[in-house]
């Protein structure tokens, strides 16, 4: 039977790290979130985002606009908290509604606050061998817990099923820098089964049911990173959990796995801005 990789443990653990370390600054670092209309995941999502902020030290502000704010507004809003000293880290909840551009939103995001790793200055950075200013922040939650188990990415062959910008490409560098031999797999891979058989650490984020016991290499590491709601209305993830817990080594649980870990990972990075800024302010390189 597979180890548990227990994020909401090491969650916990991380923020109550991080609150130490938050109260011995002058003052709080402060994380700002930007949600465009009433999307109920995303509510959920953004209202975890302040609870989870508010546990490791950090202030925390949602600014909420309706579904049919203009573009230009939105983009003057985030001008204003670029230059506004007081704001650390900065994201825009997605999805957005059709009508304004989502790149041109986050590209407006200075790379300094951009808390997400999102920007095309940061992830030009990633990709290129240059260390961004903050890492993705799931893609750094899957490496943080697969080191709290000493779990050495070095040598082996990572599959990451999902090719997303979120997830699957960064996830994919920060492997390569780590000494991995990472494979993408994506809805047009053919003999998906047979390549994810070879994985030594198999990666699924894809957000529907997709992998099967029978994908699975015996003693394998499964990394679930899809949440959805089945026909039952039960919070599941890519991963036919109680199957392939059954041969893998070590496997996330959905939930409780990596999406406490992406929430650790942001209140991480909106502290590591503000030690970044501060130390811009005060003319440290």
């Amino acid at each position: 039977m597979a180890v548990i990789l227990d994020g909401k443990k090491l969650r916990d653990k991380l923020l109550d790290e991080l609150h130490l370390r938050t109260a011995k600054f002058d003052k709080k670092p402060k994380l700002v979130v930007i949600l465009v209309g009433d999307n109920p995941a995303s509510v959920i999502y953004v209202n975890n985002k302040r609870k989870f902020a508010e546990k490791a030290g950090i202030d925390s502000e949602i600014i909420n606009y309706p579904s049919n704010v203009q573009e230009d507004e939105l983009l003057n809003k985030i001008k204003e908290l670029n230059e506004d000293n007081s704001v650390n880290g900065l994201l825009v909840q997605l999805p957005l509604p059709k009508h304004i551009d989502k790149s041109k939103v986050i590209n407006t995001i200075s790379p300094m606050k951009d808390v997400d790793c999102f920007t095309a200055v940061n992830c030009g950075k990633l990709f290129t061998g240059e260390k961004p200013y903050v890492f993705p922040c799931t893609p750094k939650g899957i490496l943080l817990l697969l080191d709290e188990y000493n779990i050495d990415v070095e040598g082996k062959h990572v599959v990451i099923v999902g090719r997303s910008n979120i997830v699957g490409k960064p996830l994919s560098v920060m492997m390569l820098n780590r000494n991995a031999t990472v494979t993408i797999c994506h809805s047009k891979t053919e003999n998906l089964s047979q390549i994810t058989k070879t994985a030594d650490i198999l990666v699924s984020a894809v957000g529907k049911k997709i992998i099967e016991d029978s994908m699975m290499k015996v003693d394998g590491i499964m990394i679930d990173v899809g949440i959805f709601k089945d026909e039952n209305g039960k919070t599941r993830g890519d991963v036919d959990f109680e199957k392939v817990s059954k041969i893998a080594s070590y496997i996330t649980p959905v939930p409780g796995g990596v999406g406490p870990m992406t929430i650790a990972s942001l209140m991480i990075n909106t502290v590591e801005l503000f030690e970044l800024q501060n130390k811009r302010s005060l003319g440290v390189q």
